[in-house]
This record gives C-alpha cells, sequence and structure tokens, in this order.
C-alpha cells in the first residue's frame, strides 16, 4: 500500500474508538493510487456497521483536504478478522480502556472468551458478563481484582 496515502487515512480515526485511526483498525483492506485518483478499499468489521458510511465519508474528505479524488469502495473481498488490528492499534485500545481481542490463532474454542485480561489491571481474574457489548464488535466483562466493568473487542 502506498505508504504517503496511508499517512493521510491514520488521521482518519474510528468514531466509536476515537484513539484508533481506521489503519491500524486493519478496515483499510487495498489502496491503489493513479496519478491524483486513491482507490481505497475498506472492510467493514461487522455486516451492517452502522459507522461505515460516516468513515467512507471522513476517508473522502482526508483525501480531498490532501488534493486527492478519492473512490471508496466497501467491499467483503477480504473479510475483517481482529488479527488485522496493528500492535499499535492494540495499545492503543488498551491505553483507551478496552481489552484488545486475543490472537485468533490462539483461539480454537469458546472457552477462551470467558476471560479476558483486564485492560486496566493487567488480572486475568475476570468474567464474561455479557457477549453484547455497547456495539456489535465488543463484549462487556467484570474484573474482580479492580472490581471494574470493562470491554473487550470481540475476535473474529
Amino acid at each position: 500500500m502506498n505508504e504517503s496515502i496511508l499517512q493521510i487515512l491514520e488521521s482518519v480515526k474510528d468514531p466509536e474508538i476515537p484513539v484508533l485511526s481506521l489503519v491500524d483498525l486493519g478496515v483499510i483492506t487495498d489502496v491503489d493510487v493513479q496519478d491524483k485518483t486513491v482507490l481505497v478499499k475498506m472492510t467493514p468489521t461487522f455486516v451492517g456497521c452502522p459507522a461505515m458510511d460516516y468513515m467512507k465519508a471522513e476517508v473522502e474528505a482526508a483525501l480531498q483536504k490532501n488534493g486527492f479524488h478519492p473512490k471508496v469502495e466497501i467491499t467483503f473481498e477480504k473479510p475483517w478478522s481482529s488479527d488485522l488490528i496493528s500492535e499499535k492499534g492494540k495499545a492503543a485500545l488498551k491505553k483507551y480502556g478496552l481489552a484488545p481481542p486475543p490472537d485468533g490463532k490462539l483461539f480454537t474454542d469458546l472457552e477462551i472468551l470467558e476471560t479476558a485480561s483486564c485492560p486496566r489491571c493487567n488480572s486475568t481474574n475476570t468474567e464474561l458478563k455479557s457477549p453484547f457489548g455497547p456495539t456489535l464488535c465488543r463484549s462487556l466483562y467484570y474484573c474482580h481484582d479492580c472490581k471494574e466493568v470493562f470491554e473487550q473487542f470481540k475476535p473474529l
């Protein structure tokens, strides 16, 4: 992917998690530059993600502001996976108070989803309270050590 375009797209943040760029979230799946026209392919984290139209408009605005003619396509060609979240993105999630998803290669059964590492105290003495968080991509957990409720970005 074109590095200068990716730098521009780093400024576009996820509207639900403003510390995470769309690049670090892994929803920018392809960039093709032809002169001043930039084709950007984006894959939603979930089918029907309500933020996709907003994110598409933000990508277009960022590219236009930098003198490019954007063509943004929402596609499912390359399915999104939580493994596409960059290490920088995972660190930003934790700093924001969201437990990053476990590496998809690490879990083979649903039992691993019963607990998560608390982003506040790093304890694994946690419990899944609800697989349904404030958005489709997050679950709610309770930490028995620091007594805090936290969210985890769901692994896919």
